[in-house]
């Protein structure tokens, strides 16, 4: 298996014509002060891509990946040995505990695509945490948020929320998203530290996603080349154009909207948004555009480091005071796409995949070996393909911050740990 994953990722050939990705494709800058940037001008850091991907970094951080692979953060119990905590709430990848006046949100290394959990990748949660927490404090300029403290590096203390049922989903040359929680339920995410994140309490509104997108991608059923590809040319309330293929640039950013169902989500589109009482047209029109800036900064720094943002959700709770905040996670591996700048348009001409920096290699595999919407036992994922998921989410981590990863000691076990340090924080808001 291991010769199946070289580099970042593996070539895999297109089906159907390929268009060039410039023409008629330019995407219109919202912000005049980040005006639009070629890849080709970035070329400088892709040479310390290169460098990261094939140094000793990698083989330093691959040793201390493999020997936890057996030591991953599945499953918390918190409310089991934090006497301050009342109940859990389990979702995909985050335990959520309500503390009272605040939400502790604990991001664990659970893996999930295809509405279930797949994989249980080493470092993941902590990665999630920080790299979410990085974004809330450079878009603070943006949109406020949630977070009150990050007392490990996988939780989040953070304000409650009355979370908005709607997601939402930017898509552009790049592409962008936001999220907005469950209906009827309380809960906020967002991350901060090592594992755990402390959220402030917000009054909930119904629950629906924007996804402000830039190409043509994806393999979910929800994505925007699986509706196109069967022949969608108005979704979410956006005429697409025809003959467009796959990892295609859109002529401009849309957003696509979808609320939560059961257990997926489902389009809808903004007017039907309105016309349901899910959002006033006001709290639309604001969330909506701070999506869009979040997004196009997001892309901006993005490809500063020499990466495309591609896509990703936004989640936005109300505050008591009735401020729109930003919760949940910004700009992770798991709510984006992440695709190497440089070699996009070579690898577009020539109709292979785009070397991607995310969970997209780990879904590709699923969808190769099983079918994970319908098949009720999966495959297990090979160590070799978790490890290197777990790089590639460490490598996405100090390529867009430019710091280096903390590998956590293992002197402790974990659960112990975070449980240490949530009682200590919650005594100090108390």
């Amino acid at each position: 298996m291991a010769q199946c994953i070289p580099g970042l990722n593996p070539p895999k050939t297109l089906s159907g014509s390929v268009f060039s990705s410039s023409s008629s494709c330019k995407t219109r800058p919202r912000w005049s002060k980040f005006p639009t940037m070629s890849t080709q001008q970035h070329h400088s850091q892709q040479s310390s891509l290169d460098a990261l991907i094939s140094s000793n970094r990698k083989e330093e951080v691959m040793g201390a990946i493999r020997h936890s692979l057996s030591n991953c953060l599945s499953e918390t119990n918190l409310h089991l040995t934090v006497p301050a905590l009342k109940s859990k709430s389990r979702g995909k990848v985050r335990d959520v505990y309500d503390g009272g006046d605040y939400l502790v949100m604990v991001t664990t290394d659970r893996q999930s695509a295809f509405d279930r959990v797949l994989a249980s990748i080493p470092f993941k949660g902590q990665v999630l945490n920080e790299t979410s927490l990085w974004w809330f404090d450079k878009t603070q300029h943006i949109a406020p948020n949630a977070v009150i403290s990050a007392p490990d590096k996988n939780v989040t203390i953070a304000k409650k929320c009355s979370v908005f049922p709607v997601e939402f989903v930017d898509w552009n040359a790049q592409t962008c998203g936001l999220v907005i929680g469950q209906s009827g339920s309380m809960l906020y995410r967002s991350a901060c530290h090592d594992h755990i994140v402390v959220v402030k309490y917000l009054p909930r509104l119904p629950c629906f996603q924007l996804t402000r997108q830039g190409y043509v991608t994806g393999t979910t059923d929800t994505s925007l080349w699986t509706v196109y590809k069967n022949g969608v040319r108005n979704y979410c309330g956006n005429i697409l154009p025809d003959g467009m293929v796959k990892n295609q640039k859109l002529p401009e950013n849309i957003l696509t909207p979808t609320t939560k169902a059961e257990h997926h989500d489902v389009p809808i589109s903004p007017d039907e948004i309105i016309k349901l009482g899910l959002m006033t047209q006001a709290e639309y029109d604001e969330v909506s555009t701070k999506a869009s800036s979040l997004f196009e900064y997001g892309q901006h720094l993005a490809l500063e480091h020499g990466l495309i943002l591609v896509d990703t959700k936004y989640e936005f709770g109300k505050g008591s005071d009735g401020t729109i905040l930003l919760i949940d996670e910004v700009h992770t591996p798991d709510s984006s796409r992440y695709w190497i700048a440089n070699s996009y348009e070579e690898r577009f001409r020539n109709g292979i995949e785009p070397e991607n920096v995310d969970k997209e290699f780990l879904r590709l595999w699923f969808k190769e070996h099983c079918n994970p919407y319908e098949d009720e036992v999966l495959p297990e994922a090979p160590k070799e393909l978790v490890s290197e998921l777990a790089w590639r989410y460490i490598f996405l981590y100090e390529t867009i911050t430019k710091s280096k990863f903390e590998i956590p000691l293992m002197e402790e076990p974990i659960h112990d740990r975070i449980s240490r340090n949530v009682s200590l924080a919650l005594a100090s808001l108390q």
